[in-house]
């Protein structure tokens, strides 16, 4: 709504229009805007991160064969899904939290781009045959991180906001895990693979834990009416401090250590939540998403403790239950949550967001379904294949409604 002053007692023209209301226009009806595109890291960064992830699940389960390059096989699944998705996903929300943290929009218009190329590259380098695509496609994505952590690190110190000083330093970390993991996958060596990628996906949980922490109670409080929880301030040190330690830990073999920190981490979130009050917002699906997606992180933390320490379950329970149950149901609930609130639009999901939420929920039950030990291999495959369709519904109809309002001005 715009108001207009009357004009002045020495003004000879007549009053009229002293109040004028203009509807806003609606962006599906403006044309694309590269400049709006280009604005804030989330609008390219989440639209190519849940794009790959529909990508890379699709050629995983249904067209594995494909794969033949030198990053291939569960070496490139692993990779992909942690780095060229979920990672990926926190550094679009965190470019973009990070301009209301410090002031400084930290990556935007040709700088936004770059990354935005460096990206592409990667994800196609790893699929082209050849040692000199992987090499260029190592090159790539590292120079992503690179970027996105000097962003932050510049945005943080111009505008002195020490309470982010840490933020720079884990994309760093993400980065730096990332390259290690990339040479292992050279080498052969599975066991060593594998506990490089648990520590990334660590530090990862350590990212989530901590976005988490801050929006949750956060969204909840602004959604809720009369709702007063409590943001753990005190005990998120501490669990910031127990993934840091976990994450040495399995990067340096010291499997008792990281169990302890892991569980800890891990127990400390299901205080955390059960502290928000999860039956308050049991009617509200952006934020009970958010809530189902950290709870799973801390169960998967404390499922990955016991691994760690030596107790026999799944190879691969711990991973995707935080990885999936945990990272993308949460990424699935702040992509909406987020994107609706910088884009104007009203807060509230409607029947196709939750169409998605549940069929993401869906994916989750049928993957984990699929690890039960006793199953025959057909059944085990049935339930991947069922899994990955629930899983690509679900993210094709976030990009079907969010691609035409990421691509357009804000409303």
């Amino acid at each position: 709504m715009h108001l207009k002053s009357p004009p002045s007692k020495t003004s000879n023209r007549p009053v009229q229009n002293l109040i004028q209301l203009e509807e806003p226009t609606d962006p599906k009806g403006s044309p694309p805007n590269l400049r709006a595109f280009l604005e804030l890291g989330f609008r390219p960064l989440y639209m190519a991160g849940t794009f790959w992830a529909l990508v890379a699940i699709a050629v995983w389960v249904y067209v594995p064969h494909i794969l033949t390059g030198p990053l291939n096989g569960i070496a490139w699944h692993a990779h992909e899904m942690l780095w060229g998705f979920i990672a990926t996903i926190a550094v679009g929300f965190l470019m973009t939290a990070g301009s209301n943290w410090t002031g400084i929009n930290p990556l935007q218009g040709r700088s936004l781009a770059l990354a935005g190329s460096l990206w592409v590259a990667a994800r196609v380098g790893y699929l082209v045959p050849g040692d000199a695509a992987f090499w260029v496609a190592m090159t790539a994505e590292l120079g992503f991180f690179l970027l996105a952590s000097s962003a932050m690190l510049r945005a943080v110190v111009l505008s002195k906001n020490t309470r982010n000083y840490a933020v720079p330093g884990l994309l760093a970390a993400l980065g730096g895990i990332d390259a290690l993991y990339l040479l292992t996958a050279r080498t052969g060596d599975y066991a060593l693979l594998m506990q490089r990628f648990n520590a990334g996906i660590t530090v990862m949980a350590l990212i989530a834990l901590l976005i988490g922490r801050r929006v949750i109670p956060f969204f909840a409080m602004r959604a809720v009416p009369g709702l007063k929880i409590p943001m753990h301030t005190q005990t998120g040190w501490v669990q910031l401090g127990a993934c840091t330690v976990a994450a040495l830990g399995l990067l340096l073999g010291v499997q008792w250590l990281s169990a302890l920190a892991l569980g800890l981490a891990g127990g400390l979130a299901l205080v955390q939540i059960i502290s928000w009050k999860p039956l308050a917002v049991r009617a509200n699906p952006l934020l009970w998403i958010l809530y189902v997606g950290f709870g799973c992180v801390g169960m998967g933390l404390l499922l990955a403790a016991l691994a760690t320490a030596g107790v026999d379950l799944p190879r691969v329970l711990a991973v995707h239950v935080i990885a999936m149950a945990g990272f993308s149901v949460m990424i699935l609930g702040m992509v909406t949550r987020t994107a609706l609130g910088h884009l104007g639009r009203p807060l509230a999901a409607d029947r196709t967001m939750r169409t998605s939420y549940w069929l993401m929920l869906a994916a989750v039950v049928l993957r984990l379904a699929a690890i039960a030990p006793m199953l025959t291999t057909t059944a085990t495959s049935a339930l991947l294949h069922l899994a990955a369709a629930a899983w690509v519904g679900a993210l094709a109809l976030y990009l079907w409604q969010f691609v035409p309002m990421l691509i357009r001005p804000r409303l």
